[in-house]
């Protein structure tokens, strides 16, 4: 059997294992593993005494994995970001946060849920888990919205929605998992998803003040704050900028010199910062305690989910798997702009049964090179690619595409992981409230991505001013 065979068998074997229920890192490994043992045993021809041989050559090359690739300096910027989060929430920055857009915005139809949506979007900009992000707000804001007649579902739907912000607003976990698997620059991949993260808040937003003003009783607005109410809830938040502004720094020097440090080391001084912030505004031991112990569990699984992951990877390169569907993709008579159309409405679909970071990494070693492939090749030049941008312009775009269809992910059933949080969160609400909450976030995704997709220049200006 030819190498390509066996690993479409054995692709198929873990995608078995997936739907079945098995955790991707794990199902992953095994498959990547007995893939291993069967392309090196197929070497041997088969024969029962290199059987052995075999077995021995490929549990050495899948145990060179994890530490070959998670020791890489780039993926330390997760913990950091995910620390950064929950020591904003310990040290009362999210409140106050949600307090200001409560203040200056709630008066408009769906008030408090633009509010949550613009203060969601403040605090993604630091932390890099979306799970946290929908967790600590699923806290402050819909007993809020409940507390003056918010449609329960709604307010939910609101939240698992609005969490989604922080996969693509920097700092971002997957954003650096997806700048590791496909070798690019994590800084400019950071810097990209700022504006679209905004625009994804606007059209949120748009969509929230339009359900308000069509079902009248369903987001009613809050009034009654005065100017100087409004203006006194902006120092509380004022850290939050501070902090922004840190990681902007250190991954982009807005002076036009050299940048001040990598993105590593604004992360660890932000998080750093924001530690002070909880220290001076009174957090108490058990708080850090819980912080550290959420950063810690949030890490390990996202850690085990990459070496898993990788492993697979590995065997893939064996089996020319990427290399065989590059070719297949570049061969087909269609538009390459419908063939990535395909490609992100797969995703979609994908994203029902598996968790997006898993997702990401098992498609993007077969997925990215089909891609790049498409426009012209990794050196490509825009005059002469089929999207008409560079190929490093390229690999940038379609990352913030996939990570949009990954935010799209995390609030579609079955598997929508926010629904499931904000769920767990709140004892008043089911899962299946949250999933009816949210499907009109769905048409905002999509509005979103195909703009995305048609103007290619809101993900790429502020990576071509540091190209």
């Amino acid at each position: 059997m030819e190498p390509i065979e066996i690993g479409l068998w054995v692709t198929g074997f873990m995608l078995v294992m997936v739907v079945a229920g098995m955790r991707v890192a794990f199902a992953a490994a095994m498959a990547g593993l007995v893939g291993l043992i069967w392309i090196f045993w197929a070497k041997f021809g088969y024969q029962p005494d290199k059987f052995i041989k075999a077995l021995t050559v490929s549990v050495k090359v899948a145990g060179q994995v994890p530490h070959s690739k998670v020791s890489s300096q780039a993926l330390s910027l997760i913990p950091t970001f995910i620390l950064i989060g929950y020591l904003a929430y310990y040290a009362g920055l999210t409140k106050a946060l949600f307090e200001a857009a409560k203040r200056w915005i709630a008066w408009l139809p769906g008030g408090l849920a633009v509010s949550t949506v613009f203060a969601t979007a403040g605090f993604a900009a630091v932390s890099g888990a979306s799970v946290a992000t929908s967790a600590v707000f699923a806290r402050i804001a819909i007993p809020e919205m409940l507390a003056i007649g918010y449609n329960k579902q709604f307010a939910a739907g609101v939240v698992a929605a609005a969490g989604t912000l922080a996969s693509l607003i920097p700092p971002s976990a997957i954003l650096v998992i997806y700048a590791i698997i496909v070798e690019q620059d994590v800084g400019k991949l950071l810097l990209a998803g700022f504006i679209p993260g905004a625009f994804s808040a606007i059209v949120y937003v748009t969509l929230i003040v339009g359900i308000a003003v069509i079902f009248k009783n369903v987001g009613p607005p809050v009034t009654g704050f005065t100017w100087r109410q409004r203006f006194e809830s902006l120092p509380a938040a004022m850290p939050i900028i501070f902090v922004v502004l840190i990681i902007i720094c250190f991954v982009y020097n807005p002076f036009g010199d050299e940048a001040w440090g990598t993105p590593t080391e604004g992360g660890a001084l932000g998080a750093f910062v924001v530690f002070c912030m909880a220290i001076y505004n009174g957090m108490k031991w058990t708080q850090l305690k819980s912080a550290l112990l959420e950063t810690a569990k949030l890490t390990v699984m996202i850690f085990t989910i990459i070496w898993g992951v990788l492993i697979y990877v590995r065997f893939l390169g064996f089996a020319d798997l990427p290399g065989a569907f590059s070719d297949w993709i570049t061969s087909l008579e269609m538009a390459p702009m419908l063939i990535l159309i395909c490609i992100l409405l797969a995703y979609a679909v994908l994203g029902m049964f598996m968790d997006a970071i898993g997702m990401l990494l098992l498609t993007l070693p077969v997925v990215y090179p089909a891609v790049m492939a498409l426009n012209g090749g990794e050196s490509v030049a825009a005059a002469d690619s089929a999207f008409g941008m560079s190929g490093t312009m390229c690999a940038i775009w379609f990352g913030i595409l996939v990570v949009k269809m990954a935010e799209f992910c995390l609030i579609t059933p079955p598997i929508g992981l926010n629904c499931f949080v904000v769920a767990g969160v709140r004892d008043d609400l089911t899962v299946q409230d949250v999933f009816r909450g949210v499907m009109p976030f769905f048409i905002a995704d999509g509005v979103t991505i195909a703009l995305l997709v048609a103007f290619p220049s809101i993900v790429l200006y502020l990576p071509s001013l540091v190209a």
